[in-house]
Order: structure tokens, then sequence, then C-alpha cells
């Protein structure tokens, strides 16, 4: 499977409880911080839910 980077970029302040929890599964905790992930359908729909809040990079 491809593995892709996930980069927090905005802060979750103001944002609904659901979006906090999902950018915690992702492991993301301070802006900046970089995780990597497989690229399954699960981890797509939840980077989909706060796409808005992080950036996507291929590695």
């Amino acid at each position: 499977m491809a593995k892709i980077k996930v980069t927090k970029q905005k802060s979750a302040i103001n944002r609904t409880k659901r979006q906090k929890l999902t950018l915690e599964a992702l492991g993301l905790k301070k802006i900046g911080q970089t995780v990597e992930h497989e690229d399954t359908p699960n981890i797509l729909g939840m980077i989909n839910k706060v796409k808005h809040l992080v950036s996507v990079q291929e590695a």
C-alpha cells in the first residue's frame, strides 16, 4: 500500500468535538506535526472530514 503524510496546519479550537476526535485519532496534536499513514479508505475518510485543518502529501 502507498503511504501518505498528513500535517496539521490549523488549530482545532472552535471546531466540533467530532473533528477534534478525528485529529486525535490520526495522531495529530500540535500544529506542524506530521504523521505517516497507509493509504486506506478508512484513513482517507478521516482526512476528508478534517481536510480544512490538514495538508496531505504522498510519501
